[in-house]
């Protein structure tokens, strides 16, 4: 497990049984798109190529899930299956699209299944480019049984549909909480805040009383998802065909930015990302708070190339809201496994995809997130909640799950990328984030455009 901002994934200690997974903020996006795959007909909803049983496949994975490969080699000694590791899609790079797009110009070279921690790649996978056949294969046709389908939690396949057709099979689950260390709190005398209003005064009062500690982190590309997204602010707002809602102004990103500025600026909220050394080195023993994913349980508290904090000491709580609203909050992945529609063995290709997304030997014993797959995520949660290891239980993970606004979209382009080109440096050389929402804005609107979208920005 790599825990760098280069490699960093959706580790996804994610808990949703059977919740929405937004299943709103997909549905515009990928009802955009028509499905090129699905209308080129064939046993499977598209153009197959010659199979042949006894073919090797090639399966793309990122670092993260080279335990869910180690499972399926385990269990099936004799496949032949070739691993190739690559970044995963890892902060939106961009690669798997980039990579698929060379092979369609080049007719060749396509792996058989691929993993990726953007739940946005569907929108572009399921369409041809350049008279190629999207990359992706429909898998509701019966590439994958029915019967298997619908053990997924109520709508966390809906990031993988488009027009009706099934296209990806998601891994694992990441609504944004709010984490807090329950022994830090207690011996200072702090309650945990249920509103913005509550967390800013909190923040203000550690900056002054227990400099060094801290409340949140905003370093890292998907800090817009944390803290944007759970303030409703309409950057991303997916509205229909090929239409797109971008305003910066509005309030939930004015508020966010505001609080966010003055936070950053007493230091009770860090611009160091987590994946780095020197947050490991600045803020072991020192994270009062930290809003984010429910993946952070694995990928930073309970690990020791992180925090490594204690048993007994990491609580959850619900994501605070702003006054009297309703608590609303956003989501940092997930993952979802592609089989290709170029596969010249799409059974064994479907064999893979389904046993590392469904099976107990990877998804409940060793996955590092909370599965999408309805049974092994019961089973999951038992085991983190039996293991003794948090100081409260972990409902509030799964009342965050029915909680993800449905405002923030799921477009053909990556948000991650254009916070990462365009905020990020503002915020770690100490610019005002409310002074630049309106560059910000300009990025996503230049970038929508680019990709088809009609704007809006009111």
């Amino acid at each position: 497990m790599q825990n760098t901002a280069a490699s960093r994934n959706r580790f996804g200690f994610s808990v949703r049984v059977a919740l929405a997974v937004g299943a709103t903020f997909a549905a515009f996006a990928l009802a955009a798109c028509s499905s090129s795959s699905a209308s080129g007909g064939g046993k499977y909803g598209f153009k197959e190529a010659k199979q042949s049983p006894s073919a090797q496949i090639t399966v793309w994975i990122d670092s993260t899930r080279q335990p869910a490969a180690d499972a399926y080699k385990k269990a099936y000694p004799n496949d032949p299956v070739k691993v190739v590791t690559y970044d995963g899609e890892a902060n939106g790079s961009g690669s798997f699209k980039t990579k698929m797009n060379l092979y369609d110009k080049a007719g060749s070279g396509w792996p058989d299944v691929v993993f990726s921690s953007q739940n946005n790649d569907a929108s572009w996978a399921s369409q041809g480019t350049n008279g190629a056949q999207a990359y992706a294969a429909v898998l509701n046709k019966g590439l994958v049984a029915d019967n298997t389908l619908s053990g997924w939690s109520k709508g966390s396949l809906d990031a993988c549909t488009v027009n009706g057709q099934v296209y990806c099979l998601r891994n694992d689950l990441a609504q944004d909480v709010l984490w807090y260390n329950k022994t830090l709190m207690d011996q200072f005398g702090y309650t945990v805040p249920k509103t913005w209003e509550d967390y800013l005064a909190l923040g203000d009062k550690v900056a002054q009383d227990h400099p060094g500690y801290i409340i949140g982190a905003v370093g890292d590309t998907f800090a817009e998802e944390i803290y944007m997204w759970s303030s409703q602010c309409q950057a991303n707002d997916v509205t229909g065909v090929r239409k797109i809602t971008i305003n910066t102004n509005s309030t939930g990103c004015a508020q966010m930015a505001a609080l966010l500025d003055k936070e950053i600026a007493n230091k009770s909220v860090t611009t160091d990302s987590v994946f780095t050394p020197e947050f490991v080195k600045a803020y072991t023993g020192k994270v009062l708070m930290m809003p984010g994913p429910a993946w952070y349980a694995g990928a930073i508290f309970d690990n020791k190339s992180s925090l490594n904090v204690p048993a007994g000491q990491i609580g959850v709580a619900a994501p605070p809201s702003w006054g009297t609203n309703a608590p609303v909050t956003g989501d940092v992945g997930g993952g979802t496994w592609f089989i290709s529609s170029h596969s010249k063995n799409l059974a064994l290709a479907a064999k893979f995809a389904e046993f590392v997304t469904t099976n107990d030997a990877y998804q409940v014993d060793q996955a590092p997130g909370y599965p999408a797959f309805a049974s092994a995520g019961t089973k999951w949660l038992a085991k983190q909640q039996s293991s003794g290891y948090y100081a409260t239980d972990l409902s509030a993970i799964t009342t965050a799950g029915g909680e993800v606004w449905s405002g923030w979209g799921a477009p053909t382009f990556s948000q991650e990328a254009i916070w990462a080109k365009t905020m990020t440096p503002v915020i770690t050389s100490g610019g005002s984030i409310a002074a630049n929402l309106g560059k910000w804005q300009t990025a996503i609107a230049n970038q929508a455009k680019v990709d088809g979208y009609t704007v809006s920005t009111s």
